[in-house]
């Protein structure tokens, strides 16, 4: 299992390489559209009844196609400057500040309460999921469009950072169980590790020019970046335990198994989708 977790990140790291390196940006907003349609997808399986079904399929179809289509917008040139507007001031005026309030007063607030035992089909939960996929999107499409792929590379790091160390604190210090009815697994002092090395990250990648760190410390200084971090630590945490909630109320270990070793592609940007529409909006950043 472990090598072949091994040999999935590394397929996964080279292709994301590649595409950000790629000359243009299409072939990232492919990829970007591409892992957008499967969490769609693996999330409605979680959330509609009878494991979703054809239903799913419509939900991670429609999220791809809609991805592509703004995309072209976005990089079709001036023929396209209303339908590239008009699509940019619905996402980032509406779709990603909505987002960002259900994620922290919804969805940190499901994960409080724990109610792993409530029926996993749920319409409002699937609408989630297209609300959060497409804010998730939208946000880490314009920071690379926009300001490359360092910058969000950075943000990135910023959740992988928090996943990492919460992991291996846990594992080494975890004590109190953090919320035992979603994941017994999650450890208080796990948490604690993963936020404090978001705050680090975020104040010593500050220190380089084109990071998201930076663009922190630029718009609110130093001392008022890292409690951003802190926060944005925090919610990594929820995105994962989110997910988790969803997956024991249907019975599910992975939300599928589209990439060896690791589950499926909700699994691995669980905890992106809550931190991508709050780091948009205290970020400064405009479309």
């Amino acid at each position: 299992m472990l090598r072949q977790r091994i040999v999935t990140a590394v397929i996964l790291l080279a292709v994301l390489a590649a595409t950000m390196a790629a000359p243009t940006p299409w072939p990232f907003m492919v990829l970007l559209a591409v892992a957008t349609a499967c969490a769609g997808w693996e999330w409605a399986r979680l959330t509609l009844p009878a494991g979703g079904g054809a239903g799913a399929i419509a939900v991670g179809v429609l999220l791809g196609i809609a991805a592509l289509c703004v995309t072209f917008w976005w990089t079709g040139g001036s023929r396209y400057d209303f339908a590239a507007e008009a699509s940019g001031a619905l996402l980032f005026n509406w779709v990603v500040p909505l987002s960002a309030l259900l994620w922290i007063f919804g969805a940190t607030v499901a994960v409080v309460r724990g109610r792993s035992d409530a029926p996993p089909a749920s319409v409002p939960l699937t609408l989630f999921a297209i609300l959060a996929l497409l804010a998730a999107w939208a946000v880490l499409a314009l920071f690379f469009m926009t300001h490359g792929a360092v910058f969000l590379l950075s943000l990135l790091a910023l959740v992988w950072a928090a996943d990492i160390a919460a992991y291996f604190g846990g594992r080494a210090l975890g004590r109190r169980k953090l919320a035992p009815r979603v994941s017994p697994g999650k450890t208080v002092e796990g948490a604690i590790c993963g936020v404090a090395a978001a705050v680090i990250w975020i104040g010593v990648s500050s220190l380089w020019q084109g990071t998201f760190g930076h663009a922190l410390v630029q718009r609110w200084t130093l001392w008022g970046a890292l409690p951003i971090a802190a926060l944005l630590g925090m919610l990594s945490i929820v995105g994962d335990l989110f997910e988790s909630l969803l997956k024991r109320r249907a019975g599910r270990k992975d939300s599928s198994n589209l990439l060896p070793g690791h589950g499926g592609v909700y699994d691995r940007i669980d905890a992106i989708l809550p931190v991508a529409p709050v780091a948009l909006l205290l970020s400064g950043v405009l479309f």
